[in-house]
């Protein structure tokens, strides 16, 4: 056994049986490893940011972690921006990244590079194997920092020589250790609060907003008359009719400190105090009124729903008590293609068990109230701001779940960062259905320019904040990729396409012309 058997062997003992792929030459030996070891699946991305990016999809799906395989240095960089975008979202993952044999980095060939440097600024745990005898020791060491709650990234670095030399064996993964029980005083403070009868928000992201959390948080919500929202963006909310209805603080600065300024108390359950995206001229960064009092129940890697129980013992909350969303799907829209009837449209749409990966930046702002009637559904955010998110956390979300249909929701301007994902989707048969709105241009940076203060856009300025000249064709990009797709011009067609794409198996696109 050589190392890098040693490695993959180890990733299979310790629950760790997808990998998301786009290796090179010193990679091989794990190629070969991955070939001749039973059981671990085998995706190939055509890119890495697709590779990062659906590793992210089936962490937050699958609730335990894939591993990627990337090409050394550039390799890695290549996939940053999806692994920024993982951190934020707590999502586990193990990379494992080739090097250069240990006798030749001091060469200092072309693709050497300090993996270690790229790779820290969007990991918790960085090694490089030193030998093949560590190699499944350190593989071990990475799962369990990658199950680590609230989920981590772990990056492995492997010399080719450590995967080529003799090895060992396999290694067993270390114990992971449950959540972190929240300390008594700040259960007890959380419940004060809320007893004060002052006007309280509760406001909450991570793990807790599954349908357990969602009903304690309901119940208490019910028992002290404390709202319920959630941050912006989730990793992963579950949603629609029987569950606890929850709304998301808004992305304008505006609109957020309108919603927030009833509140003389925000406890928060694994959030982080509500702050806009960015800074803007004479606009305060701090979303919650003056005066008003932030207080920490949870953090991220506690265990927020049992402090949630805990609090609603003290209040008298029973989860009986809260109020669930009643099943609603709006009428069908008729006319022309605008946000109310695109909105609309999905929500008479959206089946049961979807998963919703939504990248739809401007144009899916208003999404939610209209699909929060429809049937039990999942729904899934950016957390960490950097586009190119949706089709790859699609991918990976569809290969942790393959009997649930997944929705991507996607800006045309987002999509082209990672549209080679379309490929994996078919190459993999997944039942994704992407949903381009394409509005020819960076729309969301429009409105950013008008909010930062830096007047009229002559022409030199639209030039970059538009997606024209040539207009991009992504029915006939889809096509080439092996992805069957359509272009809709009115919300009659699209409610047709997007029918047609619940009905069927298999990779699907709808190009939707605002």
């Amino acid at each position: 056994m050589n190392g890098a058997e040693s490695l993959v062997r180890t990733l299979l003992a310790g629950g760790v049986d997808v990998c998301f792929a786009n290796p090179g030459t010193s990679e091989m030996h794990f190629v070969a490893a991955l070939d001749h070891v039973p059981g671990m699946r085998c995706v190939l991305g055509l890119f890495e940011g697709v590779v990062t990016g659906a590793a992210d999809g089936y962490g937050r799906m699958a609730e335990k972690p894939a591993s990627t395989l990337l090409h050394l240095g550039p390799g890695l960089g290549n996939g940053l921006a999806n692994l920024h975008n993982a951190k934020k979202a707590a999502s586990p993952i193990v990379n494992i990244v080739g090097e250069h044999a240990s006798f030749h980095i001091k060469y200092d060939a072309p693709l050497t590079a300090d993996i270690e440097g790229i790779a820290r600024p969007v990991s918790h745990w960085v090694k490089t194997s030193p030998s093949s005898k560590t190699v499944a020791a350190d593989g071990a060491a990475a799962i369990a920092a990658a199950r680590a709650a609230p989920g981590q990234i772990a990056t492995l670095i492997l010399p080719a020589d450590t995967a080529w030399n003799p090895a060992d064996g396999i290694a067993q993964v270390p114990d992971v250790p449950a959540r972190r029980k929240v300390a008594e005083d700040r259960v007890r403070n959380a419940a004060d609060v809320l007893r004060g009868g002052e006007p309280a928000l509760i406001l909450m992201t991570g793990h807790v907003l599954v349908q357990k959390g969602l009903a304690l948080a309901g119940a208490i919500g019910a028992k002290t008359g404390a709202k319920l929202m959630t941050q912006l963006s989730n990793k992963r909310l579950e949603r629609g009719a029987g569950r606890v209805p929850v709304l998301r603080v808004p992305y304008v600065v505006a609109q957020a400190l309108k919603v927030l300024e009833p509140f003389k108390h925000i406890i928060l359950v694994g959030a982080k105090p509500p702050v806009s995206f960015f800074g803007y001229p004479d606009t305060p960064s701090e979303e919650h009124p003056p005066g008003c009092k932030l207080h920490r129940l949870a953090e991220l890697d506690e265990d927020a729903i049992d402090a949630l129980a805990r609090v609603a013992d003290l209040v008298g909350a029973k989860e009986k008590d809260a109020a669930v969303q009643q099943p609603k799907r709006p009428e069908m829209p008729t006319g022309a293609i605008n946000l109310d009837s695109l909105a609309a449209a999905l929500g008479a749409a959206l089946p049961e068990g979807a998963i919703v990966v939504d990248e739809s930046v401007t144009t899916g702002r208003g999404f939610f109230p209209l699909t929060a009637g429809a049937p039990p559904h999942d729904w899934l955010n950016n957390m960490g701001g950097s586009i190119g998110f949706g089709p790859p956390v699609a991918t990976g979300a569809a290969i942790a779940c393959p009997d649930r249909k997944v929705i991507c929701l996607e800006g045309d301007g987002s999509a082209m960062y990672t549209i080679q994902a379309l490929w994996t989707q078919a190459r993999e048969n997944l039942d994704v259905t992407t949903i381009v709105f394409a509005n020819r241009g960076y729309q969301i940076l429009k409105g950013e320019l008008a909010a930062v203060g830096a007047g009229n856009p002559g022409r030199r300025a639209l030039d970059m904040l538009e997606v024209d000249r040539p207009t991009i064709d992504f029915v006939a990009m889809g096509k080439s990729m092996g992805v069957p797709g359509t272009q809709v011009t009115d919300i009659d067609g699209f409610n047709k396409a997007l029918a047609g794409a619940m009905r069927s198996q298999g990779p699907k696109l709808i190009e939707v012309v605002m």
